[in-house]
């Protein structure tokens, strides 16, 4: 399914910037449950199946976020990384979680609702428009969410509820 436009198209706006960041920081409060959910040492060991434990999920998750919306910016292209200084810590992770939330918000508005449709290569390697990056970040965030979900599960915790996105 191809869902670009050509130039012969209009563009209309269905959904406002501000809709879109309230609907990725409701996605990310549930991420967030999901990581206070797990025991610690669950949360840094716990696999199935050879998956990574759910910290790794969340160290590629900030990974992106915060670094690719300062990039979206900016425009100044970072090498993607997944190190993340939280030296197996839940609670520096859920510190490292919130300011990244911080730094979605505080940059959120440099982005011109005329931008969205820009061409741009994310972290150097990664071709596409801002609009289908961010897009990426709420789909990849939800893609590992479910596998948080799946742990919790195996683990007989009841994980929070999927569509429960407001604040603790």
């Amino acid at each position: 399914m191809s869902t670009a436009t050509t130039s012969k198209e209009k563009v209309a706006q269905v959904i406002l910037p501000s809709e879109l960041l309230a609907h990725w920081q409701g996605h990310r409060t549930l991420t967030r449950k999901v990581i206070e959910a797990f025991p610690d040492k669950d949360f840094f060991e716990f696999s199935i199946g050879g998956m990574r434990p759910f910290s790794k999920m969340v160290d590629e998750l900030l990974s992106i976020a915060g670094p690719g919306i300062q990039e979206i910016v900016t425009g100044k292209a970072v090498a993607f990384t997944e190190e993340v200084a939280h030296g197996n810590s839940k609670t520096k992770v859920l510190e490292l979680w919130d300011k990244t939330t911080e730094d979605i918000n505080a940059n959120w508005s440099k982005i011109g609702v005329e931008k969205f449709h820009d061409t741009i290569k994310l972290f150097g390697e990664y071709e596409g428009t801002i609009l289908s990056s961010i897009q990426y970040f709420i789909d990849n965030e939800i893609h590992h969410r479910g596998q948080g979900y799946v742990y919790l599960r195996s683990l007989g915790i009841e994980p929070p509820m999927f569509y429960d996105r407001t604040e603790a």
